[in-house]
């Protein structure tokens, strides 16, 4: 048995909130696993703004959350173990392309990863061609693998719930330690719930 590889074309989406043609300020946010791009994005309303466009793209690949024939909700996920490198080089690869839709002036882009979002965002700011000025990483991980001798980016934020059942203190350390490591600057912004977009954080960080 041999495996072989080829690029094909094949339609993504993305949704906003705002207009890119007058916004001083880009944000993509990338979601969780499980989660479509137009309910993630619903969370940002609070920072909604005239000059503000909100960005998210969705992951490539969409899969029933439940077997009930009678619900069959969707979500998306931005890669699995299953190829990997393949799939991590086809998401930047596209993030860069909407980057290049979204982007058309000199706006201040900030990139925010959710959950499995987070190392989505951390390897798009290291690999791909897009310019970040500000990466914030909510409830994730710098992914463990990523060379961070890449990630160069302006301004890092580190947003976690104290009760987050799944970005654990254990984690956070880790996080810290290996960037502290590699002498790369980051804010450390926690809050009082689990694992989730908080309103008033996600205002804090304007």
């Amino acid at each position: 048995m041999q495996e072989h590889h080829f690029s094909t074309p094949r339609s993504a989406r993305y949704f906003t909130l705002g207009s890119p043609e007058h916004a001083a300020e880009v944000w993509f946010v990338c979601h969780g696993y499980g989660q479509l791009a137009s309910r993630f994005l619903e969370r940002f309303r609070p920072i909604e703004a005239e000059r503000r466009c909100i960005v998210a793209p969705e992951g490539l690949s969409r899969f029933y959350l439940t077997e009930s024939a009678a619900e069959r909700r969707v979500g998306a996920s931005w890669m699995t173990r299953e190829d990997r490198l393949h799939e991590i080089d086809d998401y930047v690869r596209y993030l860069d392309a909407v980057y290049g839709k979204v982007v058309t002036r000199d706006a201040r882009v900030t990139a925010l990863g959710f959950s499995q979002g987070t190392a989505t965002v951390c390897r798009w700011t290291a690999l791909g061609s897009s310019r970040i000025d500000r990466l914030v990483v909510w409830g994730g991980e710098v992914p463990p693998d990523l060379d961070l001798k890449r990630l160069r980016v302006p301004t890092l934020t580190l947003v976690y719930g104290t009760r987050d059942e799944f970005f654990t203190p254990k984690i956070i350390a880790v996080t810290e330690s290996r960037l502290r490591e590699h002498k790369i600057a980051y804010d450390l912004v926690p809050f009082d719930g689990g694992h989730e977009i908080d309103d008033a954080t996600l205002r804090r960080l304007i």
